[in-house]
């Protein structure tokens, strides 16, 4: 089928169009690219043999210039990339430009700058709270419902889909121990994520309100925090994850624009507790997205987490995350928390799905409580697009590797 022709369906048809960063095979040039059904088409080739004015922004390395250009130039770009692979008249240009997904590589699109990670879900939360605190009185910390809870991750350890994940090595000190002791993790796990990529930048000392979060954030992709739940529970009192989630967290290497997402918007679950003015989205437009996850263990499928069920929003993740005047800059990431839904077949950690350990998850030709070395992790999603289409994310997939 040639390029152009999509078949009907496709979730990654005209009507989705993410951005990546690929090489063709055995080249060493990096390029901005489009997805468009199985092919990869060179955005910044199309610019330049078209003449067009977003050379400039296309043309280059990484999308971290077109990050940083802003709202209108995101939604410009975007109307001229659908012309250019929908106009019959470009055909004969683009058909050139098109490589197939299977002849190049793709490479982490952005400069990653910060990395904040949430903990979003009330499921998750109630879930993690059920099983470390069994006799508290509510599952939930006291400030759960007031504020979205993150923490401060390590961007350099953010890596593209497909790269693989050394298990980490650290402390670690079950209840029983005397003593900690140090060697690999043993209790290595996922939690399926979405990240969220700032294009645009804020000034330090300002904040930004709930209706400025499409001004600043360009897209969506897929997410993967490894972590290790040894490491995690001997060194997180009194400040929070460290080793054991920053030795690598995976993205996929499609970022989704919001654009494309307009038809997946959904009002958020129904607040239980009144929010102070800054987090209040009651008189917003729906914040939530409506992404149905799916996440595979080596090829079977262990969970459907629903992305819709999140109590707390991007949006309100931003207005949070900036509004001590703490600044945006291009290139921030950050992640949703992990999604999990009310079913045991809708959590997106195997902590969850084990209930840490307690119980074992059954593949079709295999055991698990946790990860083991050679497995892998594939996280994939689907949003509604307009006119009964999907939106497909790109996926993010990882393999673990013993370590070093």
């Amino acid at each position: 089928m040639p390029p152009f022709e999509v078949p009907e369906g496709d979730p990654f048809g005209p009507h989705n169009l993410p951005y990546g960063v690929f090489s063709p095979l055995g080249s060493k040039e990096r390029g901005v690219g489009v997805r468009l059904g199985d092919h990869v088409l060179d955005a910044g080739g199309a610019a330049r043999a078209l003449g067009s004015p977003y050379v400039r922004l296309l043309a280059c390395r990484s999308l971290d210039p077109l990050l940083a250009a802003g709202r209108t130039a995101w939604s410009d770009v975007r109307r001229a990339i659908t012309a250019w692979v929908t106009v019959p008249a470009h055909r004969e240009t683009i058909a050139p430009l098109l490589h197939p997904l299977s002849e190049v590589t793709l490479h982490l699109p952005f400069e990653v700058a910060d990395y904040v990670d949430f903990y979003a879900s009330e499921n998750h939360a109630r879930n993690v709270g059920k099983i470390f605190r069994p006799d508290a009185a509510d599952s939930l910390t006291p400030n759960w419902k007031h504020l979205p809870i993150g923490y401060h991750g390590r961007s350099g350890t953010v890596v593209v889909s497909g790269t693989d994940v050394v298990r980490p090595s650290g402390q670690r000190k079950a209840p029983t121990d005397p003593e900690p002791v140090f060697g690999p993790s043993v209790r290595l796990d996922i939690e399926a994520e979405v990240g969220f990529v700032v294009g645009a930048p804020s000034a330090m000392g300002t904040s930004v309100p709930l209706s400025d979060f499409s001004d600043h954030v360009f897209g969506l992709c897929l997410l993967n925090d490894w972590s290790a739940r040894d490491l995690q529970a001997w060194e997180y009192v009194p400040l929070g994850p460290f080793l054991g989630k920053s030795f690598a967290t995976s993205v996929s290497a499609w970022i989704t624009p919001l654009d494309a997402l307009e038809d997946a918007r959904v009002p958020p679950p129904s607040r239980t507790h009144p929010l102070l003015p800054y987090l209040d989205d009651s008189s917003e437009e729906p914040g939530g997205y409506d992404l149905r996850i799916s996440v595979a263990l080596n090829g079977h499928v262990i969970s459907e987490p629903p992305f819709s069920t999140m109590y707390w929003t991007a949006a309100q993740q931003l207005a949070h995350m900036t509004v001590n005047g703490a600044s945006l800059r291009t290139g921030d990431l950050y992640g949703s928390g992990t999604v999990s839904g009310a079913g045991e077949r809708e959590r997106g950690s195997l902590l969850e799905l084990t209930w840490n350990g307690r119980d074992t998850l059954e593949l079709p030709d295999d055991k698990r409580t946790f990860l083991e070395d050679g497995d892998v992790v594939t996280i994939t999603a689907w949003a509604p697009g307009p006119n009964g289409t999907q939106v497909g994310l790109g996926e993010v997939t990882g393999r673990v590797v013993p370590s070093a």
